[in-house]
């Protein structure tokens, strides 16, 4: 007989098994994100849920959960194993909101703590009750009402889940996370939907991790009930599920205008089944036992998957951020070149320059030359970023709004920068006033004119000469190439500064999403310690 190894060292490997699923992120819209991030959900719902806790504490009651398609019955036939109505009961859907959770008095203890379903809230007492309970705004899904019956065998507790096909996401979301709490999966479905796909992916999905199950075809007419018992036997059986425990309940008037509560003869043999679950020590170990190995063997096939997501998204990750900083090398490399060509002395600049100083001050100067380098600047940020747009575009990891909506607008860009040009000058004309400060008080020029051509001999590309000259003349040669390395450097400074403060700012979503290149690595290395202590 199979049973459950709960050595330290196996829980140990599964906790940090189960952090590294918990950090993994799937935040691009790559091929397989979406199934991805519901693998790791489902996956850590069945960590937390059942097998970390059953691991711990193999000696709490086996866990039933009973779940279905919206209509199956789920409530009656919990109400008529308890023997009273515990679960709200009726026609319309979906009925079960807050899931109820049935034990018997001395087992309470074990469901009133957070040793299983830790992100649900509990509550005790009736339905009615427990809605006045409820605080404003509290969804009432994420609420677990708990309920004790003498009638329910010490050692087993019933859960009735909300539909698994319900309208309303979040009652599909917890069902799901129920149903991976579970020792036990209790599978209902009714003779007029057993072939539906809902309740099929479901037990698919319990075959797939071996968990130990059982099927209820519900509301079944007594003139079919041969060969519609034969038709689904043979469904199972084809989907590789014919050995699972197989009850039919008849269609009684109680469960047709959803009275909440069949006759005890109705649900015997399921009783029986799950009494003997409980109280054969055999069987009990048995039920436990292959649940949890079928969990811990998915991990197998299911880690791998996830390793392989969480290195897809880091593969998309880095084409993302190449083509932003392809695009701004190149610009960047671009923007040098024009500076040294001088292309900021054209223009309105230009009739400014050969004006001066006669017909154009030094301030105007230097106006119309922030301005042009301003211009400049805005122009390779702007090319860099439609060259960003055009290779994301081609992305499918790019489609969504946070790429789209970047905050790269003209005007914030065009403020940003009008403000480090507007530093730029500021810094070079007290430069200009240190250098000045130095000469002879009688002969000294006006700092703003030696402002105005030091800027003029850096922007002017081929016409630096005649700016150099005139610049030598007011400040002295030595004076002239001092001041003009200090601000040159301090040119290359700012420009250097803009750009990649602008290629970073284009990167600030990407880097946000935090998708880094160790979860693949941490996964698949977690996995291996698990699987060399088991």
């Amino acid at each position: 007989m199979v049973t459950l190894d709960v050595r330290p060292q196996l829980l140990d490997a599964l906790s940090a098994l189960r952090d590294r699923v918990a950090a993994a992120r799937f935040p691009l819209p790559v091929a397989g994100a979406s199934r991805a991030r519901a693998n790791r959900d489902e996956l850590l719902a069945q960590l937390d849920d059942y097998l970390v806790p059953r691991l711990r504490e193999p000696g709490a009651p086996l866990l039933a959960v009973v779940g279905g398609s919206t209509g199956a019955g789920k409530s009656t036939l919990v109400n008529s194993l308890v023997g009273r109505r515990v679960s709200e009961a009726g026609v319309l859907r979906p009925t079960t909101r807050t899931p109820v959770l049935v034990c018997h008095p001395e087992d309470h203890h074990w469901f009133s703590g957070m040793r299983v379903l830790p992100d649900l809230t509990r509550v005790w007492g009736p339905r009615r009750e427990v809605d006045d309970l409820l605080l404003p705004g509290e969804n009432p899904a994420r609420v677990l009402r708990i309920e004790t019956a003498d009638s329910v065998p010490p050692g087993l507790a019933l859960l009735d889940a909300p539909d698994i096909d319900s309208l309303v996401a979040d009652n599909r979301v917890l069902a799901a996370e129920l149903i991976c709490a579970a020792d036990i999966w209790v599978m209902v479905t009714t003779a007029a939907r057993y072939a539906d796909a809902v309740p099929w992916h479901m037990l698919r999905a319990a075959k797939e991790y071996d968990v130990s199950l059982v099927t209820v075809l519900d509301r079944v007419p007594h003139q079919v009930v041969s060969e519609v018992s034969r038709q689904y036997g043979a469904l199972l059986t084809k989907a590789g599920l014919g050995h699972v425990p197989r009850f039919t309940v008849p269609e009684l008037p109680e469960s047709a205008w959803g009275g909440g509560l069949l006759p005890a003869s109705a649900v015997a043999s399921l009783r029986t089944w799950l009494v003997h679950q409980t109280q054969d020590p055999a069987a009990r170990a048995h039920v436990m036992a292959r649940t949890a190995h079928g969990i811990l063997d998915s991990l197998n096939s299911r880690m791998p998957e996830l390793a392989g997501a969480a290195a897809a998204q880091h593969a998309a990750a880095l084409r993302l951020t190449t083509a932003v900083e392809g695009a701004y090398d190149k610009e960047h490399a671009r923007l040098r070149g024009r500076l040294q060509a001088g292309t900021v002395l054209a223009g309105d600049a230009l009739k400014r320059w050969r004006a001066f100083p006669l017909d154009c001050t030094p301030g105007e100067l230097l106006d119309t030359l922030v301005e042009g380098l301003g211009a400049l600047l805005l122009c390779a940020v702007t090319a860099a970023d439609e060259r960003v747009d055009t290779a994301w575009r081609r992305e499918p990891a790019a489609r969504s709004a946070e790429f789209v909506d970047h905050d790269g607008a003209t005007e914030s860009v065009g403020h940003r920068i009008g403000l480090a040009v507007r530093r730029w000058r500021r810094e070079l004309e007290e430069y200009a006033e240190e250098e000045v400060r130095e000469l002879d008080r009688g002969t000294a020029p006006d700092p703003e004119t030696v402002a105005a051509l030091v800027a003029t001999a850096l922007l002017s590309g081929r016409r630096a000469r005649t700016a150099g000259e005139k610049l030598a003349q007011r400040i002295g040669a030595q004076g002239a190439v001092r001041l003009r390395d200090r601000s040159g450097r301090l040119l290359i400074d700012y420009v250097n500064r803009v750009m990649h403060a602008e290629r970073e700012r284009r990167l600030a979503p990407l880097d946000a999403l935090e998708v880094h290149p160790e979860p693949q690595a941490e996964l698949i290395a977690a996995l291996s310690v698990l699987q060399k202590e088991r």
